[in-house]
Order: C-alpha cells, then sequence, then structure tokens
C-alpha cells in the first residue's frame, strides 16, 4: 500500500512541476521539448536551421518565449470546409455588391 502512496505523490508532484512550466514566459530547451512535445534532437534542428523562434543570451544555453512558441505552433492554417465556404459566400456578394 505504500508504494501505491509514493506512485500518487510522484504523479501530483509531475503535475505541479508541469503546471508551473505552463505559467513560466520563458522556457529552457528541456521545459521547451516538453512543452512541444519534440525530442532534443529536432528541437536542436530546428533551432540550427532557424526554423524556431529562439534566443542565446551568453552565445551557449538555448531559451524559448512561450508566447512565440504558441504563434509558431498555431502557423499555417488550414482552413476547415465551413471557413472556405462562407469565404466564397462572402467574395460573391462583394463581387455584386462592386457591380451594381
Amino acid at each position: 500500500m505504500d508504494t501505491n502512496i509514493i506512485e500518487k505523490l510522484n504523479s501530483i508532484e509531475k503535475l505541479i512541476i508541469e503546471h508551473q512550466t505552463m505559467q513560466k514566459q520563458v522556457l529552457n530547451f528541456n521545459e521547451t521539448c516538453k512543452y512541444l512535445e519534440l525530442s532534443q534532437s529536432h528541437l536542436y534542428k530546428l533551432t540550427s536551421t532557424g526554423a524556431i523562434p529562439h534566443y542565446k543570451p551568453n552565445g551557449k544555453k538555448i531559451y524559448f518565449n512561450r508566447p512565440e512558441l504558441d504563434q509558431w505552433l498555431l502557423r499555417n492554417k488550414i482552413e476547415s470546409q465551413d471557413e472556405i465556404e462562407q469565404q466564397a459566400a462572402n467574395y460573391l456578394i462583394n463581387a455584386k455588391t462592386v457591380k451594381l
């Protein structure tokens, strides 16, 4: 039974650490790997090619701004079929209005 309590405490501790990470504006490399669910090698590749926004204040350690990571994650949106149809309808309405 003690093992069950220890497992639950470890689980709670992990949740607390994850919650603290989500409150931070600046993340270190390992926190960013967890946040983005990427392997270290993949994140290194993204930073070395300049594909992801990052900072190197002392030229060695890499840091990331969480709001910038969120923007990076949400780039290249794929619109839903409903959004495309609404845009087409709006275009047709505006095109008719311009001709009148």
